[in-house]
């Protein structure tokens, strides 16, 4: 069985692999990534018999790798989800496991894909749609506190969220910068992303601060935000970006 490990923790991933190799020495693992970028590569050259994914990876949601390229391979989600959101993973998919993960509960995913091996896919359309079914609580504002005052910034407030000088910054759409305590990879968690999108490794960006759109070199877009941005770079959607940013503006 060859077993495809996708998971942005380390540490997870190697305990998920010693996990797998004591429920089945013949397990061949195929390799463990970590990110979209990362899975979207693999999956155009590589083929898997099984995989096991983790919901959040290093750069977003792991459902957006199914949107980039064609995958039919049977899936085990790994994931830290509570009960609610859990449920609604159980659409043709295999199994999932709740992290930690049991090594009784792993033997039983692994014994249940034997069974099914035979006639299996996965209608990804559907688990999708029954992700959507239930909407994250999404965070509404942030508290920012610059020597003894405090202020509230709603998200609505926000225009975008950037990386300057090795520190993460929001920029309101009246002009206004503020540092915060949170990674990029962090925000795109707690943002809605009907609202947000990450078009590069420094700029997370507001739909509405979006004024102008340039066709770039290699399939990138330029864009022209409102306000312009403080620090002197280019607002450029990256290569890897570039379909999931058209797809998102044309929602």
């Amino acid at each position: 069985m060859k077993v495809l490990i996708i998971e942005d923790e380390k540490w997870a991933a190697d305990k998920l692999e010693s996990m797998l190799r004591i429920a089945d020495p013949g397990i061949e693992i195929l390799a463990k990534l970590g990110s979209v970028n990362e899975s979207v590569k693999w999956f155009l050259q590589n083929k898997a018999d099984l995989i096991f994914l983790d919901i959040q990876l290093s750069d977003g949601s792991s459902f957006s790798i199914f949107e980039q390229v064609s995958v039919s391979t049977p899936v085990i989600f790994t994931t830290a989800y509570d009960q609610y959101a859990i449920k609604a993973f159980q659409v043709n998919s295999i199994s999932y496991l709740l992290k930690p993960v049991r090594q009784s509960d792993l033997n039983q995913s692994l014994q249940k894909f034997r069974n099914l091996k035979s006639a299996f896919s996965i209608d990804f359309d559907a688990l999708l749609s029954q992700i959507k079914g239930k909407q994250p609580d999404y965070k509404k504002r942030f508290l920012i506190q610059i020597g003894e005052k405090i202020r509230k910034v709603e998200v609505a407030e926000i225009a975008y969220f950037y990386i300057f000088d090795k520190g993460v910054y929001l920029r309101t759409f009246q002009g206004n910068n503020y540092p915060l305590d949170y990674s990029l990879d962090r925000l795109e968690n707690l943002i809605n992303p009907d609202n947000f999108f990450r078009i590069n490794r420094k700029y997370m960006v507001s739909m509405d601060a979006i004024s102008n759109m340039t066709a770039y070199s290699r399939g990138r877009v330029k864009l022209e935000l409102t306000p312009s941005p403080v620090a002197d770079s280019e607002t450029i959607v990256s290569v890897d970006r570039s379909l999931s940013f058209k797809k998102w503006l044309n929602k």
